[in-house]
């Protein structure tokens, strides 16, 4: 199909669905109580605070108006459970968030994430969305040097949260939304549960994961360790492993108090085998340009949370974590070779590491009032962030040296508070939700250069303060048949981060400016009118101003984007409409089979700067994603496609940073053979799609052709 029909395509499918208001069974709902009228008898509250992985329950893709101290009534917010499919195994994305539109994965030979959302700035590390962990940011900085290198294994995640619009007020910075990990908690059916989990695969893959989790009297506890390695599939330098713990213990002190205490380990080490130019890509796509370059992190981080129910209306959360972050590569110089695609011939190396040191506490509140005939919600919190960050740049005498001689290092300082409210006022069907968001940054750097012999040259001593104020207001109407209208507009904005602000990267000079400004318009449909269908369809428009780039070697802004388009997706049990229409019981003898279908189209342009008329920077004119998924009891088979337009990878559209349309297709499957053992498999790039969704200024970054993975997992 023509993904520019997909527009009538869905509407035409939506509409009899929106039309049909006779009753219908629907299963058991978890009703918020704050968007109830006033109930005639009061019942025992009952606070849900998340699945252990022994639960396959799939959850709603709604989040509910209000959950815990947070308000989403009014946003663009889906819940991205994985248990909708088979395990997603080595961190697959493109499996992972097939049923969500608007997402983009830009892919790498590294195990390293990068996500993208409607063409708003680089996917690279995710450096334009909020990336958290259990509520709790995981970028190396959020502020300074926001690249979430480490992203938790999806074998420990239960579901993700993707906020849109509405994300800046509820958890800060980053105009293209967040996405929420939510990791699994403990068994609470059982003193002791193990599971181990081993896959093997192409190009040496191996991946096992193992976790034990339980509960005994009011504690409760889950811990993993997971191991991932490969070859990779480039000819060189292609290989990584990782290795990955987490201890997990939940107190609960009584049916109104609960801690929680959380520990991560994370350490990974993966060759970068480098771009290729556009004739090397044709000549050879799995060829390696850089033999000698490595790239290693390492990640240690502690979190506690209490949760306090203070009375009936009203809810208190606090967290507070802290932790050690490192990053370190070393990059063979390229002497005379071209930086695009090229092999570097230079003879000795750059080594970089920094470290970062970080602190944060954020407590949290929720009261549920009575007024003016409506029962309303306000929500209200603060965060305070402390970044202590050195950086370490040398020069190696060897192209693979891990050490050097020292040529620059600086001290980075962040102090970050912020305060913010919102508020769900409640009138029958109707919810108006404003909100808004204070935040001050202050960004302090000294960094010093240093010649061959060790002496310094040159230093610099800078500080930025930044004051952020952050509005918003979302508006939901709920209709018959469990369906809703829902519109939302909200200010965002990118803090200027150190590269950009402070520390100008090597070559390039840079002028201060204040953050990127954005403002996200949505207006949307949504629903479950019937237990076999569900149904998201919107449209949207982001304006963003002062975006940065580089233009003749000077970092500065690139002007204005505006981003807008239709965001659709769609999802349809066929057996349970069988089911529904003829009176009959198929699903209990052959399970379900989901045919979905979603899309988004978009249309984006750069408006002033020095690429004014340009397409941004991964803006594709559609992605569209469609498939199938059966299910049968513990039976999961899924064919899973995606289809991405013609895109470019950067501001200038220079034609080498061209990234061609493409289509790939994956086929995964988890079958239970025992009560204690299930077999996995898949055969990722079905088509063996010559393909690639990633260029830097190093080169072309091609995908991975067809591979295939098996194992299984053991379980009592």
């Amino acid at each position: 199909m023509n993904p520019h029909l997909a527009l009538p395509f869905f509407l035409c499918l939506i509409a009899p669905i929106a039309s049909a208001q006779e009753p219908s069974i629907a299963p058991e709902v978890v009703v918020d109580s704050a968007a109830a009228p006033a109930p005639t008898k009061t019942l025992d509250t009952i606070t849900v605070y998340g699945e252990s992985e022994n639960d396959s329950v799939i959850q709603n893709p709604f989040l509910l108006p209000v959950e815990g101290t947070k308000i989403f009534a009014g946003k663009r917010a889906t819940v991205i459970d994985l248990d909708a499919l088979p395990k997603v195994q080595a961190n697959n994305y493109r499996q992972a968030l097939a049923l969500t539109p608007g997402l983009q994965i830009s892919e790498e030979s590294t195990p390293l994430v990068s996500i993208g959302y409607r063409g708003i700035g680089t996917p690279s590390r995710s450096q334009f969305m909020q990336v958290l962990k259990d509520g709790i940011p995981i970028h190396a900085d959020p502020f300074g040097y926001p690249e979430a290198y480490y992203t938790p294994p999806l074998d420990t995640v239960d579901r993700i949260e993707f906020i849109r619009g509405g994300a800046g007020l509820m958890y800060g910075s980053q105009p293209a939304g967040a996405l929420n990990y939510i990791t699994y908690m403990p068994d609470r059916n059982t003193p002791f549960s193990f599971r181990t989990q081993s896959i093997y695969g192409t190009d040496d893959l191996f991946s096992n994961y193992t976790a034990v989790t339980g509960t005994v009297g009011k504690l409760g506890y889950y811990g993993y360790y997971n191991h991932r390695e490969s070859n990779g599939f480039r000819t060189a330098n292609s290989d990584y492993r990782l290795d990955g713990g987490h201890f997990k213990i939940v107190y609960d002190v009584n049916s109104d108090t609960r801690w929680i205490f959380g520990v991560d380990m994370y350490e990974q080490v993966n060759g970068e085998p480098g771009g290729l130019s556009v004739a090397g890509y044709a000549q050879n796509r799995n060829q390696a340009t850089r033999q000698n370059d490595s790239f290693r992190l390492r990640r240690y981080a502690a979190t506690a949370e209490l949760l306090h129910k203070i009375s009936a209306s009203t809810e208190f959360s606090v967290k507070t974590w802290g932790g050690y972050y490192d990053r370190y590569s070393h990059r063979q110089s390229l002497g005379g070779a071209p930086a695009f695609g090229g092999t570097p011939v230079g003879t000795t190396n750059t080594i970089e590491q920094q470290s970062f040191y970080t602190f944060g506490v954020e407590p949290r509140l929720r009261h549920d009032w009575q007024a003016l005939g409506g029962e309303h919600t306000l929500a209200a919190g603060m965060q305070f962030y402390w970044l202590s960050s050195p950086r370490r740049d040398s020069q190696g005498a060897t192209p693979s040296a891990t050490s050097g001689i020292i040529t620059g290092d600086s001290q980075r300082d962040v102090f970050y508070n912020s305060f913010f409210a919102e508020n769900k006022f409640t009138w029958g069907d109707l919810t108006i939700t404003p909100g808004f968001r204070l935040e001050r940054i202050q960004q302090d750097v000294n960094s010093k250069k240093y010649n061959a012999a060790g002496v310094q040259t040159s230093g610099a001593q800078k500080s930025k303060h930044d004051f952020q104020p952050l509005f918003g207001l979302g508006i939901a109407y709920d209709l018959p048949a469990e369906t809703q209208l829902y519109a939302n507009v909200s200010q965002s904005y990118r803090a200027t981060i150190f590269s950009e602000s402070i520390v100008a990267t090597p070559g390039t000079s840079t002028t201060d400016s204040t953050p990127g400004q954005g403002w996200n318009y949505e207006i949307g449909y949504r629903g479950t009118p019937r237990p076999w269908v569900t149904f998201d369809t919107s449209l949207f428009l982001i304006d963003l101003d002062n975006r940065f780039a580089v233009s003749n070697n000077i970092l500065g802004s690139a002007g204005r984007s505006i981003n807008s388009g239709w965001d659709g997706s769609l999802q349809v049990d066929v057996v349970g409409a069988y089911d529904a229409a003829n009176g009959t019981k198929h699903a209990s003898q052959i399970g379900s089979l989901n045919i979905y279908a979603n899309a988004t189209l978009l249309n984006a342009e750069l408006h002033g700067g020095p690429n004014n008329g340009s397409v941004p920077q991964y803006a594709p004119d559609y992605i569209v994603r469609t498939g199938l998924i059966y299910g049968f009891k513990s039976v999961k088979v899924s064919f899973l496609g995606t289809f991405v337009a013609d895109q470019k990878a950067q501001d200038s559209n220079k034609p080498e940073f061209n990234i061609p349309s493409y289509m790939t297709w994956d086929l995964t499957a988890e079958v239970p053979v025992t009560k204690h053992f299930t077999l996995m498999a898949g055969l990722n790039n079905v088509f063996n799609e010559d393909y690639y969704s990633r260029v830097t200024s190093n080169g072309i970054d091609p995908a991975y052709g067809r591979n295939f993975y098996i194992g299984g997992s053991f379980q009592f």
